[in-house]
């Protein structure tokens, strides 16, 4: 099935039919137009590249918006690769209906980048604990990283201090509780990843 790129607009809450409060996020999908279809034959696989996000055809290199072009696309801010989908042609519009209510969807996208963190904040280390036998400034350090003389390496994989967020992350079987066909918006349930205004991939 077809999908959307969309833009996380932010958070709210919605009320079941049982009274539970449900969190869940507001995203501003599509209108996307099919700018290219990818085959097997000319490019190895099958893909859909779709455009969204309108802007100034001054901020596109003359290529990229040549390309647009001969779609009949707008100059936009963020192109993607879909899942394929059988009577898509090119210059296709896709919008928000492609989701109802209901239906379980993935959402791919980058998460909020936190910087360089420590092993308690980035991979939830309990630290030393109590500052007992003398111990100073210990209270979230990693301790121990490796064994004696053998194998006198660290072993890949370590859990360390590092580079925290900013990665591709998907988040599978959200479910779509409300469709605004008007707006082109959708609320699913649950959070997705990135910031306010940060682009994802919606695909069933």
């Amino acid at each position: 099935m077809a999908g959307l790129i969309g833009k996380k607009i932010g958070m709210t809450s919605m009320f079941s039919e049982e009274g539970k409060n449900i969190p869940c996020t507001i995203i501003e999908a599509g209108p996307c137009v099919v700018t290219q279809i990818k085959n097997q034959e000319s490019d190895g696989y099958s893909a859909l590249q779709i455009a969204f996000d309108n802007q100034k055809d001054t901020r596109l290199s003359k290529a990229l918006l040549g390309h647009l072009k001969k779609a009949g696309a707008p100059a936009s801010k963020k192109i993607a690769e879909i899942s394929f989908d059988e009577g898509i042609s090119m210059g296709d519009t896709l919008n928000v209906d492609l989701f109802a209510e209901g239906d379980f969807v993935t959402v791919v996208g980058n998460s909020k980048g936190k910087g360089f963190q420590g092993v308690v904040k980035r991979h939830g280390f309990a630290g030393v604990g109590d500052a007992t036998h003398g111990q100073h400034n210990r209270l979230r350090a990693p301790g121990s990283i490796g064994a004696a003389s053998y194998p006198a390496r660290v072993f890949k994989g370590m859990r360390m201090a590092g580079q925290m967020g900013n990665a591709r992350v998907k988040v599978e079987n959200l479910q779509v509780m409300r469709v605004m066909s008007e707006k082109n918006i959708m609320i699913v349930k649950g959070a997705v990843p990135g910031a306010k205004n940060s682009y994802i991939i919606i695909e069933k």
